[in-house]
């Protein structure tokens, strides 16, 4: 009854208004964004005052071209004061004082008159670390209240604003002891501490009432799927003297709601519209939104607008998923999330922004892109990361799960500059209100993504009582997705568990460490940081991170380009001993990356094999990292160049919706599906000698349930080096996907007595040192170019006509200069081939990308010589 009397009222109030009142009109309302034509240079150049920099007369030749968002550091580099800064050993050599004094950013921009009723503000996205900020000559902002990085910050400009406006920005770099962005040992601190307007800066235009903080919240029918209910939300603020009546419209695929408003003079009210008072909210058949391996990322868009006697006040345009995300708990007591009802493992990499904040939203969209080809479902954003929303959208749009939240470089005294205790170092009043309020602007930046799941607070330590019950009471009037109270298994007086696990490790682990009850970050529960280690870019890349003159033997100018931790893994030395452990001394460079890429791609398939194999025991696993800040030997899927790893395509392989896993704890093979919906195939599974041939085969018929897992076979004991090739075909009999390993009949034995939070120590290695007799493959190689829709398409045809298995070879698209093309996508790479096999590969490569008209297809493997052929993209329609 009263539902429906809202309904009524509510319909009243809009006819009233007459149906004109709902149609939108071209006043200035909305945003713009200020991206180009800034200059930037050090205030110890400049003799002027904020008053005189932000007035006309001001000469701006010596100023740094540049564009927003950006540091200072970023801009010199983009203006060639810098080159080389991050290859060899150079950045040990950077004058970091120049970064000692304060940094002016200025630019120019146009104004519509503003006419009577209009106002128009600034808004600030990110500032590091504090700001005075000048208009026209007149200070509009001080540093006293423009400070802390992860704030927002909106400044009325309209009693101060012209048709044309001079903006000039005076920023400070954070001081030690200050909650500034933080890449913690990961790599080399910024030189310039990030300082600068590292997120974007918009003009905002309304008329009386303006509109802000705008969001679409839902709620699935997790039963059915078949309903879904929509509250949409904003803050709407009465700029004006006067009391003003007008109506909240929103639009959703052509259908209009309209609820009357009345808001006193100055009045800031919050206004919810649920399906009570507007039918169009409750959906009927929604497109929901999933992950991609568990459906399609679908969106919808919303246009909200307030208005008065028939004209646009504000507006906002809110893009959305619609759909519910929970977490639960297990027996254990491990976090794990149910997307739309359906449980979801959860896998991930941890992402950083480049060193010097240069991401790009076409570099987003590269890396986006990357996560989506390996196969994983997710990213985790530590450090509220990101220069703008624009890798979040992209999150959306690929049907990416995001877990997001504060770094761990506030909770240690030699990242933070200040003592920390058991809960870090926020500790005084004031800096408990400024993180609380900077994650409760950060939460309404971003709380549209569907791709968001969860909220971290904390990393590697829950954050003291009274800044929680700060955090709650903000996200409990914002926000509902889960709260995490940080990565490592801990429990908050507050808030209660965690429920994850920051066990480790972070250097090299042999393949059964994830598969033992012993290890401290095996696949059970959520693993939130967790890798083997380095993880060495290709020899291209190392060219260009690493003078040619101390290429081999890997010594300090390699280690350089590890972590800066003080604890460990700031050299290769764990890289090399495994690599003489388990396969022999390397020879020479070649041999060298040729053993640390099958150590790669082997150590890392198997820990996300493993936590696949163990669920739902197993919630989540989050490779450290995804990327590299700057160019890296450590923690990357992908290098600071953007190109892919080894690892890459071990987890890409490891990774698919449906595959065949060796358990090397229990020399099972078991059948794993994490699609939507049952599976029937065939698995196959061929062990290899050394000399290629077969000495056991089996098939099988399988059946596989959705986030299910099912044994296949049991495998034969091995005497020695052996390949175990196993297959997964459809009901047709085509290959779905194919799986490869290398058994030793020695098992390595873990040092379980002297794990620490590292890794684990191998005590005695499995010995595969037999690989260096393996006779030579003769690979023949066949290659085909044809046009598909935006992209060119690479067919690859590998074809083993020796008695020979053709081990792990790396296939590479060059253009006429002899760099690598990226970014490419491989169906597959560094692969083997059995004796007599044929593979058949393709590899997209983007429009952009193929403007490389003569490119060079090579493959080379362990025991497969190199072999080159040319090839056009060109013309290829």
């Amino acid at each position: 009854m009263k539902s429906n009397l809202i309904k009524s009222l509510t319909l009243f109030g809009c006819l009233a208004m007459t149906l004109s009142s709902c149609e939108k009109s071209d006043l200035s309302a909305g945003d713009s964004l200020l991206s180009d034509g800034w200059k930037v240079q050090s205030s110890a150049k400049i003799s002027s005052s904020g008053e005189e920099i932000s007035s006309s007369q001001v000469k701006t030749d010596e100023w740094y071209d540049a564009i927003v968002p950006s540091t200072v550091m970023g801009t010199l580099i983009r203006n060639g004061i810098y080159t080389d800064v991050l290859e060899g050993m150079n950045y040990e050599n950077i004058d970091k004082s120049l970064f000692d004094t304060t940094w002016w950013y200025r630019t120019e921009f146009e104004l519509p008159r503003l006419a009577k009723g209009q106002h128009a503000s600034l808004m600030f996205d990110g500032v590091s670390y504090a700001a005075n900020i000048w208009l026209n000559g007149k200070q509009i902002a001080a540093r006293d209240s423009v400070y802390g990085t992860f704030r927002r910050h909106r400044l009325d400009i309209t009693e101060v604003a012209q048709e044309k406006n001079i903006l000039a920005v005076e920023v400070f770099r954070a001081q030690p002891g200050e909650p500034n962005i933080g890449f913690v040992d990961w790599n080399p601190r910024p030189a310039d501490e990030s300082m600068g307007i590292f997120r974007e800066v918009r003009i905002l235009m309304n008329n009386e009432v303006s509109m802000e903080n705008s969001v679409v919240h839902s709620k699935v029918n997790t039963e059915t799927l078949d309903e879904a209910w929509l509250t949409v939300e904003t803050q709407l603020t009465n700029e004006s003297d006067q009391t003003v009546t007008g109506q909240l419209t929103g639009t959703l695929e052509g259908k209009t709601f309209c609820i009357p408003v009345s808001l006193a003079a100055k009045e800031s009210k919050r206004v919810k519209v649920t399906s009570e008072e507007a039918d169009l909210l409750h959906l009927k058949n929604p497109r929901i939104w999933w992950c991609h391996n568990m459906g399609n990322p679908e969106m919808y868009s919303m246009d909200l607008a307030f208005e008065i006697d028939g004209k646009t006040s504000d507006k906002e345009t809110v893009d959305f998923g619609v759909r519910e995300i929970k977490d639960y708990f297990t027996e254990e007591g491990y976090r794990g999330f149910l997307l739309n009802g359906k449980k979801v493992l959860v896998r991930s990499a941890g992402w950083t922004d480049d060193i010097f904040l240069r991401d790009t939203p076409a570099t987003n969209e590269i890396q986006v892109q990357y996560v989506r080809d390996m196969n994983l479902n997710s990213i985790r954003f530590e450090n509220i990361w990101g220069t703008s929303q624009s890798v979040y959208d992209l999150c959306d749009r690929y049907g990416l799960l995001v877990l997001v939240g504060w770094s761990c470089h506030w909770e240690w005294d030699n990242y933070l500059g200040s003592p920390c205790d058991e809960f870090g170092g926020i500790k005084s009043e004031a800096d408990m209100d400024l993180i609380a309020r900077s994650l409760n602007d950060q939460v309404l930046w971003l709380r549209n993504h569907p791709s968001i799941i969860a909220w971290f607070v904390g990393s590697d330590m829950i954050p003291r009582p009274e800044l929680e019950k700060r955090y709650q009471a903000y996200l409990s009037q914002t926000d509902d997705r889960p709260y995490i109270g940080a990565a490592k298994e801990l429990t908050s007086e507050v808030t209660g568990a965690t429920g994850m696990k920051m066990a480790g490790p972070y250097d090299y682990v042999a393949p059964g460490y994830w598969y033992s009850e012993e290890a401290p970050g095996g696949a059970f529960g959520f693993n939130t940081e967790t890798g083997i280690g380095a993880q060495l870019p290709v020899i291209e890349s190392l060219r260009r991170m690493i003078p040619s003159d101390k290429l081999w033997p890997a010594g300090k100018e390699w280690d350089y380009h590890c972590t800066v931790s003080d604890a460990a893994m700031n050299s290769l030395e764990v890289l090399k001993e495994s690599i003489t452990a388990r396969y022999g001394e390397a020879k020479d460079l070649n041999d060298f990356l040729l053993k640390a890429d099958w150590l790669n791609y082997e150590g890392t398939r198997t820990m996300f094999e493993a936590f696949r194999v163990n669920i739902p025991r197993a919630t989540g696993i989050v490779q450290w990292m995804l990327n590299s800040a700057w160019p890296s030997l450590y923690w990357q899927l992908y290098d600071h160049y953007l190109i892919p790893t080894a690892a890459y395509y071990s987890v890409k392989k490891s990774n698919t919706p449906q595959q065949l896993i060796y358990h090397y704890g229990r020399n099972v093979v078991y059948a794993v599906n994490e699609g939507a919906e049952t599976v029937r195939m065939r698995g196959m599974m061929s062990l290899y000698g050394l000399d290629g041939k077969i000495s056991a085969q089996q098939a099988t018929d399988l059946e596989v349930a959705p986030y299910t897992v099912v044994k296949a076979f049991d495998v034969p004991v091995v005497k020695d080096n052996a390949f175990l090739y196993l297959q997964l075909n459809d009901k047709e009999g085509d290959l779905m996907i194919d799986n490869f390993y290398c058994l030793s009949a020695t098992q390595d034995v873990n040092d379980w007595v002297n794990t620490d939070w590292i890794r684990t120590p191998v005590k005695k290695s499995a010995d595969f040192t037999g690989l260096a007799t393996m006779p030579r493959a003769n690979c023949d190689m066949n290659a085909i170019v044809r046009q598909e829709k935006d992209n060119a398409i690479v067919e690859v045809t590998l074809e083993n006509a020796s008695t020979a298995l053709a081990f792990f070879i790396r296939l590479s698209l060059k253009n006429e200069k002899g760099e690598l093309l990226y970014p490419v996508f491989w169906e597959d790479n560094y692969l083997s081939v059995i004796p007599g096999g044929k593979r058949t590969l393709k590899c997209v490569v983007p429009q952009s990308v193929a403007q490389a008209k003569s490119v060079t297809l090579t493959i080379s493997g362990w025991n497969v010589p190199e072999k080159k052929m040319e090839l056009s993209l060109g013309n290829t329609k």
